[in-house]
């Protein structure tokens, strides 16, 4: 056990029905919907719905986004099927992960968080993102004075010099790591409306308050992430909400 390492990874319970049929997990009472316009596309909307025990779906509210500089590719999340058409997701290829992935820990640069149910991680500069494949602490937070035989060529800082990371939300892609899957995958503040990510989703800043203000761990939150003809050809199949936006 390593116990200095602040990490993000929390294994997700997923029944081998669910894994199976590929189906929303029926205890999930919120789910953030991001949908682009195709794989190449950079901007999106991400749509907030909620429900309670054999109730439909109900849209809460909706926000722009915008995904990674190359687009969307398939992820590691609770989907996980490379017979999946489209592209798949790799270390480094500035795509933002597509698929059904659970969220975890919020964070942000200041000390505590601003009323969230999330657990929370207060940010400083000796916490970096681990996007070293051949890293131990791979798709992993660390505090690096804690570590005493850092292996890692090379991770992002997490205080950066401008709001990015402000507020943000860990989404569970590629847990437990698969090497060279893709790595420290967040929603955060977005830089400004016209920049793109390097495969996160970014929002404007008070809708990432929002979110996290909103977000409960009780109701086991989802995100969903696709290109909209994909969201379409598999809604019947995957059980996905239907699109009342």
């Amino acid at each position: 056990m390593r116990l200095p390492v602040i990490s993000f990874i929390l294994a997700a319970c997923v029944s081998s029905a669910v894994a199976q049929k590929n189906a929303l997990p029926a205890n999930s009472g919120q789910c953030l919907v991001v949908l682009t316009d195709s794989w190449s596309a950079t901007r999106g909307t991400l749509v907030a719905l909620e429900r309670t025990e054999g109730s439909p779906w109900r849209r809460r509210g909706s926000v722009p986004v915008r995904v990674g500089k190359t687009g969307l590719a398939w992820g590691r999340g609770l989907w996980q099927d490379p017979a999946l058409s489209g592209p798949h997701k790799r270390e480094g290829d500035d795509k933002a992960p597509a698929g059904l992935f659970y969220l975890g820990t919020a964070f942000g640069y200041a000390h505590q968080a601003p009323a969230t149910k999330m657990a929370y991680l207060p940010l400083s500069h000796n916490i970096v993102a681990v996007d070293d494949p051949g890293s131990r602490f791979y798709n992993e937070l660390v505090d690096q004075s804690k570590i005493q035989r850092p292996d890692w060529r090379s991770a992002e800082e997490m205080i950066l010099s401008d709001v990015r990371y402000k507020w943000g939300v860990v989404v569970k892609h590629n847990m437990p790591p698969q090497k060279g899957a893709g790595s420290c995958i967040f929603l955060h503040v977005w830089k400004d409306p016209q920049t793109a990510t390097t495969g996160c989703t970014a929002m404007p800043e008070k809708a990432i308050v929002d979110l996290m203000q909103w977000l409960d761990p009780a109701r086991h939150p989802l995100l969903i992430q696709l290109p909209a003809p994909i969201y379409k050809e598999l809604q019947a199949k995957w059980d996905l909400p239907e699109r009342v936006w």
